[in-house]
């Protein structure tokens, strides 16, 4: 073994036996830590790239519209027209209430004039019609921006038949004028406009108020019938019906005129 010092007061030297065993340890260290942050942000990258893929968006998109509607056929929202809105909540609590479980459910693929009849049955004219305006703005905005972020991407290179363009085209280039049809005749359901306006290139401002909009008349109506339903021979619910069947057999006959030109395109 070498001196720990030299005779001329020099510094101290390791054994040949330490420098031995320690080496193994150090080179094992010395590589394995390239190695690590070699691979590590790789398979990070590939990880993050295959969960934001556009397919696996569109999968969380329809997971998410799947647990919606099992949750609606779960707890049975009708039954608000049989059995009333819950006595702890109410005044203008329950208005809100209504509107937030209102735009859920229409997410959730229930129909729009059950939910308004529901409105004018629990809430009144004018309350109820306040309540399921805003309902069906917020559910509508929620499945806007649902498709837009979840299923636009994967969506879009599929927009291959003749009728898929022509209505994408029609709601990029005249969004406005077209959601405002869209929500007068009720022809076209309610979640297939949005999600139809979310896969295209249609703008936010112009789909929430042709929305809204679009949408009072038809809601109005529905709320007004509900609210007057047991008086069905009443001015209010006569008028509120043909407010209901004038739209709907104007759609018809615009569909009717336009399958043509659709076809032509």
């Amino acid at each position: 073994m070498l001196d720990a010092t030299t005779r001329s007061g020099g510094t101290a030297t390791a054994s040949p036996r330490a420098v031995t065993t320690a080496s193994p340890r150090a080179a094992t260290e010395l590589t394995a830590a390239p190695v690590a942050a070699a691979i590590s942000p790789g398979f990070t990258a590939r990880c993050t790239r295959v969960l934001l893929s556009p397919w696996s968006r569109l999968a969380l998109l329809v997971a998410l519209l799947v647990a919606a509607a099992s949750c609606v056929l779960a707890f049975e929202p009708q039954r608000l027209l049989a059995h009333g809105w819950p006595p702890q909540v109410g005044g203008a609590a329950a208005a809100v209430v209504f509107a937030m479980a209102y735009g859920l459910c229409t997410v959730a693929f229930v129909p729009r004039p059950l939910l308004n009849l529901a409105a004018g049955a629990l809430f009144g004219s004018q309350p109820g019609t306040g309540a399921a305006l805003a309902g069906t703005v917020l559910g509508a905005g929620v499945a806007f921006g649902l498709g837009r972020v979840l299923g636009q991407d994967a969506l879009r290179p599929l927009l291959r038949g003749r009728w898929l363009k022509a209505a994408d085209g029609q709601l990029s280039r005249h969004g406005f004028r077209s959601m405002m049809a869209a929500r007068l005749f009720p022809g076209v359901p309610f979640w297939a406009a949005n999600y139809c306006a979310a896969v295209s290139r249609m703008r936010w401002a112009p789909f929430l108020l042709a929305t809204a909009l679009g949408s009072l008349p038809n809601t109005a109506a529905y709320v007004v019938a509900g609210a007057r339903a047991a008086k069905p021979t009443s001015p209010a619910f006569l008028i509120a019906l043909a407010f209901i069947a004038v739209p709907a057999l104007a759609g018809a006959v615009v569909a009717w005129r336009k399958r043509h030109h659709l076809r032509g395109r």
